[in-house]
């Protein structure tokens, strides 16, 4: 089983599901197209997503935004800004987390949403809206020669203070998992803190 794969239904084009829903439009989701991609950028793509930490994420662009494509840039940030994230109707995405197993990602957000115990509204991730603009077209993603373009900031790209914030959400959530791992860690086996044995002497008068 393999999160966060899917394909549009209409033409069977493969994408990476980046967000299953958008903040204030709970029927979209934004996905990357996976064959306009460069080869390595296709790679580390992929590679993210077999991950352990792609598998265990409940959206990619999570870890999207704090990994490396082979270039070094970031991967969320350019694969944005370059058009490859598009904003799609969720009832038209097909997810394939194995070869014999569909289900259309508006129906998984409603049983996600259901063993959370909230609305599918609640599933999207509101303190990330800057990443959920799209910068570019459902048509785009349904044309096959269709290449989207680079757009200017002002189109959705995100800018460095977006980006510097979340760099600072990710960074305050790691701490806030690792301060709650540590603690279970220290329940479970508390640290031995090796401690001097100090010998006095006494001198004689």
């Amino acid at each position: 089983m393999l999160k966060h794969v899917g394909r549009i239904k209409s033409n069977q084009r493969k994408v990476i599901v980046a967000y299953r829903t958008v903040p204030g439009d709970a029927d979209s989701a934004i996905v990357v197209t996976t064959e306009n991609l460069e080869a390595a950028d296709h790679d580390s793509l992929m590679k993210l997503v077999e991950s352990n930490s792609g598998q265990t994420a409940e959206e990619l662009a999570d870890v999207m935004a704090r990994s490396r494509l082979s270039d070094g840039s970031n991967m969320l940030a350019r694969l944005h800004k370059t058009g490859k994230m598009v904003k799609v109707p969720t009832d038209t995405v097909e997810m394939t987390p194995d070869l014999k197993t569909t289900i259309m990602l508006n129906e998984l957000n409603v049983i996600i949403a259901q063993q959370k115990g909230i609305s599918v509204e609640d599933l999207a991730v509101k303190d990330k809206s800057a990443q959920t603009q799209p910068v570019a077209s459902v048509n785009e993603i349904s044309d096959p020669v269709a290449e989207p373009a680079v757009q200017a900031s002002d189109d959705g790209v995100l800018t460095d203070d977006q980006l510097a914030a979340q760099y600072r959400s990710q960074a305050d959530s790691l701490f806030k998992e690792a301060q709650t791992l540590r603690k279970q860690a220290e329940e479970l086996a508390p640290t031995k803190k090796a401690t001097a044995k100090k010998k006095t002497t006494k001198s004689s008068a």
